[in-house]
């Protein structure tokens, strides 16, 4: 059973819901990386997306793409946040890793090779933005080849049928995307959500997991009411941002555990 497989069963058994925090690998230098993995994770992270820096991030807003310039400014690339997931997996065993970012360094090292390495460093999934269900049977399959799940995104414009083409691809869950719009962009309409994750499971019986616009306890609580996870990325970056090397971790962790108390707030 996969990592984040296995997260999802624990926490249902558990009558609790998932929180999935996101940070950019590099940023904002890639010795604060490894530390603040940890931090989430000590802060009660289910499952960590881990940003891969691109410079030309589309989907997301300025915040993120202030964290990928940061982190390519220092030298990060694929490779180095492979070793970073590496790296964390020699001390932490049992958290679920996916990597997020875009299609071309992964094009660049080679789908198949790229596949391989990564599960060699310890990756649980891959959420790459650019690639559409349509034209990612490949990448599907590789990922699963490999013992990885493939993530995508589902946005408020997805038709029933490019749902449909998502859930014969996807594992491991869903990832709906709140807004009409990039990372951190406009105010979250929670009861605009809530009536479209039904039309989501009619779909798949993966885990939803609900990402863009949440950024403090009570706005996930509200999520964690109808989704089986709560993704949280700009709010940590601009943490991370407004602290030093050496509040950062302090700071993200008490952020996120305060998210998570949130979260906990909702029982299934």
């Amino acid at each position: 059973m996969s990592r984040i497989k296995s997260a999802f069963e624990r926490l249902n058994g558990e009558g609790r819901k998932a929180l999935i925090p996101f940070i950019t690998a590099g940023d904002p230098d890639a010795a604060l990386t490894l530390p603040l993995l940890q931090a989430l994770v000590a802060a009660g992270a289910d499952v960590i997306e881990l940003g891969v820096p691109f410079s030309d991030p589309m989907a997301d807003g300025p915040t993120i793409q202030r964290a990928s310039e940061r982190a390519l400014a220092r030298g990060m690339n694929l490779r180095k946040v492979l070793a970073l997931v590496a790296e964390f997996r020699k001390t932490d065993g049992t958290t679920p890793i996916v990597l997020m970012g875009y299609a071309n360094p992964i094009e660049a090292m080679g789908l198949d090779r790229f596949a391989r390495a990564a599960a060699d460093a310890g990756v649980d999934g891959v959420l790459v933005v650019d690639y559409p269900p349509e034209e990612a049977e490949s990448f599907g399959a590789a990922m699963k080849a490999n013992g990885m799940d493939p993530i995508f995104l589902i946005a408020p414009t997805s038709t029933a049928e490019r749902i449909a083409q998502v859930a014969r691809i996807a594992s491991g869950y869903v990832y709906y995307v709140s807004l009409a719009g990039v990372t951190g962009s406009g105010a979250l309409n929670v009861q605009a959500v809530a009536e479209r994750l039904p039309l989501i499971r009619q779909q798949t019986g993966l885990p939803v997991g609900v990402g863009f616009g949440i950024r403090d306890a009570a706005t996930a609580a509200r999520i964690a009411a109808f989704a089986d996870a709560v993704v949280v990325g700009s709010r940590i970056i601009e943490e991370i941002e407004q602290s030093t090397a050496a509040t950062a971790c302090a700071n993200v962790k008490a952020l996120v555990a305060d998210i998570r108390r949130g979260v906990d707030e909702v029982k299934q």
